[in-house]
This record gives structure tokens, sequence and C-alpha cells, in this order.
């Protein structure tokens, strides 16, 4: 298995990166929920998640650890969110 077809590099890969930064004051980097929704499905035989916003949500995870933005916000905000029904429209 290779490194480069795991979820975090292509987050990376997503951004247009080398690397993400390693603290949130510092975190300029940020992802769309197009983005998101474009890797949860790139990755589709890779991740757990029976639909695509349960995938969507799994790529968010990721975004925690790598300080990552989904929407400008902070990526555990964003999972509130779009447990509130924030970005319904992009799974309708």
């Amino acid at each position: 298995m290779s490194a480069r077809n795991e979820t975090p590099h292509k987050v990376i890969q997503a951004l247009g990166k080398k690397k993400c930064n390693g603290s949130w004051e510092e975190s300029v980097e940020n992802l769309t929920m197009d983005q998101v929704k474009e890797l949860a499905e790139s990755q589709k035989d890779r991740l757990t998640g029976k639909s695509i916003y349960a995938r969507c949500r799994e790529v968010m995870g990721t975004c925690v650890s790598m300080r990552v933005r989904v929407e400008g916000m902070e990526p555990k905000v964003a999972l509130n969110a779009m447990s509130e029904g924030e970005f319904s429209e992009h799974f309708s």
C-alpha cells in the first residue's frame, strides 16, 4: 500500500501544498465542501462510510489532525454545522 493513496496525502494534493502547517494559529489551509466531496468520492474504496455524507465526515476528521479548515471553519465546527444541516445542499 502506498502512502500516496492515503487520505492525508490526497488532502495535501487538493490544497496544492507540500505539507500543512502545524498549528491552528498559523493555519491558512482551507478546503471547500466541494473539495471535501471530491476527496471522499476518490477515496470511496478506502473510507468506511456507506454514504457520501459519512465519507465527507471522515475526510473532515482527517482535516482536524492536519490543521486544515473546511469552508473557513475549524473542522470540528464544520462537522457540527454539517450535523445541523448547514451543508445539506451538497448532499441532496
